[in-house]
């Protein structure tokens, strides 16, 4: 790792660089992938091709994060939320859970579904099984 303000390496254990006394992970002069200098406003590092900003880039053909929290919301007893990231086993345990107990675990598995409904709509849960990000 490298430090965002100097440029100099940093162990990742390290609170602030021993080079320049920046906290770690402030500063935007320099990509904490490669260490190599950037352009104010990049996006992308054109060294190793690292995103720049905190938060991860999503793929041209993300799963939608808006989808993926409002299924889990009206639809989280079913697990379809989870059938729509791919995470089957998690999704085949809430299914079950509704389809066997006749419905009395029903709410138990709703409650779930809207927990992480909410969980993915505030970007607590913020990828999909393939820990690719989700789009907006």
């Amino acid at each position: 790792m490298y430090c965002k303000n100097c440029g100099n390496a940093v162990n990742e254990k390290n609170a602030s660089c021993p080079n320049c006394g920046a906290i770690s992970g402030q500063g935007n002069s320099y990509c904490r992938n490669c260490g190599t200098a950037i352009n104010p406003g990049a996006v992308i590092c054109i060294a190793c091709g690292c995103s720049l900003n905190d938060k991860p880039i999503a793929a041209p053909g993300a799963k939608s994060k808006l989808a993926a929290g409002l299924l889990g919301i009206f639809l989280g007893a079913f697990g379809v939320h989870n059938f729509y990231l791919g995470y089957t086993s998690k999704a085949v345990i809430q299914l079950l859970m509704t389809l066997l107990s006749c419905g009395i675990l029903a709410t138990a598995s709703e409650i779930w579904g809207i927990i992480e409904g909410i969980l993915i709509l505030t970007g607590n849960i913020n990828t999909d099984a393939d820990g690719n990000p989700l789009g907006e």
